[in-house]
């Protein structure tokens, strides 16, 4: 058994960012509910040490949940995180209290008192010879009075108490988010606390975990036959790959075509894992079908929700034509339970809903599989190249599981997915081709996810002698390390260029191509 570090959730969208970096460390760790009761949190085994996640929520509100007080009498080390923060100070006999000068985003952040969590960690010295650390914040509320036994450990000219830390119990807190990337020092803060003060081993890695997940999976199968919905995709890919190698021929995989795939996709597909890799792969051309059922409908939500929809009644069929399947196996992995809210917790704000996500209809009558549910999509990949996949199949950009669906802006229309296949290949392929002089990796590599948006709208323009009038696309590229933020990839204008030349002569009834230049947050990485 790993030795392990428990995450309590209270609500962040980030909370999940804390079990990466945590990851990354090499160390295994758990997300469950704040709220969970004194008896599990006694009853963990392996257990090293305990953080405390923010939330949209107010500590001293009477309704908010608190933490279990097993927390702090358990004897492992405790890290709280903004309202990790506050609620230990709030139970621990601090005060905690609304705040006139709430702090979003950038801060500057004095470390104090050499304590274990910061010592010789900086970003810079200012001319008094302080430390600073560049750091994230999102809070309203702000402990205004230390709880016995604790001392000053960071401060900021708004939140004077910024950190606090009583090392005799190995206790600490920060106001600020060391688990995002705007956090400089986050990822050596979260390092240095599991590895360092909770004393755990670096024994978490994705070549080691393969064993341990086949093991897993056929424990939970037994001889039942298992049906995987196989988009192409990197997370469905590596799903199947591992599912394969635990069960062989007790999967089967199921590919549907709903004419919202990449161009050639479904060629692609099945060549890769029916020909090369000798998975059974049922081909099923649903595109009359989803095609039909989308007409009409503009709402994101209701499209997700029509796709979802029709994959499982395909699925089902599928699955009538197996007599011993008894699970559909789906690559779902932590960023879609995220965004969905539906995390273990239930309680972040939603953001979108994913097909694969919340459950399945009683109709079914199969259980769910999901063997990589709870890994990042960094882990996903590291874990496919240790299956023996091709690294161009496993570090191929993420692609939507309602597809082009999500990518034509308002009603779905053939004419709309076709026009936009084409320009989708064209940007990919120019950055495929496009080398970095400073890297010496093609834009590709240098991106984590790029595509083309379909808008549907019309615009003027002039080709020839002639006047046109037709649709537009949005060119979408970012740089992210973990997909729950990002920043707009700052492409050279002779690529845009090329691309939007390439586009608007190649494909016709496009004449127009913008880029688009927001950064998650505000904006999603998808537009729908």
């Amino acid at each position: 058994m790993h030795q392990r570090i428990l995450i309590l959730d209270y609500g962040s969208q980030v909370t999940q960012l804390i079990a990466r970096r945590v990851r990354d460390a090499g160390v295994y760790c758990e997300i469950h509910p704040g709220d969970v009761d004194d008896a599990f949190i006694q009853a963990q085994q392996g257990l090293k040490g305990i953080i405390l996640s923010g939330s949209h929520a107010s500590a001293y509100a009477e309704e908010s949940m608190k933490v279990p007080s097993a927390v702090f009498t358990v004897g492992v080390p405790v890290l709280g995180i903004c309202y990790g923060m506050q609620s230990m100070a709030s139970q621990l006999g601090g005060k905690v209290e609304w705040s006139d000068h709430r702090e979003f985003g950038y801060a500057e952040v004095r470390a104090h008192g050499h304590t274990r969590l910061l010592d010789g960690l900086q970003d810079f010295i200012t001319t008094e010879g302080h430390g600073m650390l560049k750091a994230w914040m999102s809070h309203g509320d702000k402990v205004t009075a230390l709880p016995p036994g604790f001392k000053l450990m960071a401060s900021t000219p708004s939140c004077p108490i910024a950190g606090m830390a009583d090392e005799d119990r190995s206790f600490y807190a920060l106001q600020f988010h060391p688990e995002v990337t705007h956090t400089t020092q986050g990822e050596a803060i979260l390092a240095r606390f599991v590895t360092e003060i909770c004393g755990c081993n670096r024994d978490w890695s994705m070549p080691d975990y393969v064993e341990e997940a086949v093991a897993n999976i056929r424990a939970q199968v037994g001889t039942d036959e298992v049906i995987l919905g196989l988009s192409g995709g990197v997370d469905s890919s590596v799903a199947a790959a591992l599912l394969h190698k635990a069960i062989g021929d007790q999967l089967t995989c199921v590919f549907v075509d709903h004419g919202l795939l990449r161009l050639n996709e479904a060629e692609q597909v099945m060549a890769t894992f029916a020909d090369h890799f000798g998975i059974k792969v049922i081909h099923v051309n649903a595109t009359d079908v989803f095609m039909g059922e989308l007409e009409g409908v503009s709402d994101p939500e209701a499209k997700r929700k029509i796709i979802g929809r029709e994959f499982v009644e395909v699925f089902q069929a599928e699955a009538g034509k197996l007599p011993n399947a008894r699970w559909l196996a789906q690559g779902t992995i932590y960023p879609d339970v995220i965004e969905s809210a539906g995390s273990k917790t239930g309680k972040a704000v939603a953001i979108k809903s994913h097909h694969n996500v919340g459950g399945l209809p009683d109709t079914l009558n199969l259980k769910l599989l999901e063997p990589l549910r709870e890994l990042f999509k960094d882990e996903v990949r590291k874990l496919g190249v240790a299956l023996g996949l091709p690294p161009a199949m496993v570090y191929r950009h993420p692609f939507p599981g309602p597809g082009l669906g999500v990518r034509i802006l308002g009603e779905v229309r053939k004419e709309y997915a076709d026009l936009l296949r084409r320009a989708d290949a064209i940007f990919i392929e120019e950055l495929r081709k496009t080398i970095d002089p400073i890297s010496n990796k093609s834009w590709y590599e240098l991106t984590s996810q790029a595509f083309a948006v379909f808008l549907p709208v019309k615009s003027v323009g002039v080709m020839g002698d002639g006047r046109t009038y037709d649709y537009v696309v949005a060119l979408r590229a970012v740089q992210t390390s973990d997909f729950m933020t990002a920043d707009w990839a700052e492409l050279p204008y002779a690529l845009l260029k090329k691309v939007s030349s390439r586009i608007i002569n190649e494909v016709r009834g496009i004449n127009r191509v913008t880029y688009d230049v927001s950064s998650k947050p505000p904006a999603t990485i998808e537009w729908e």
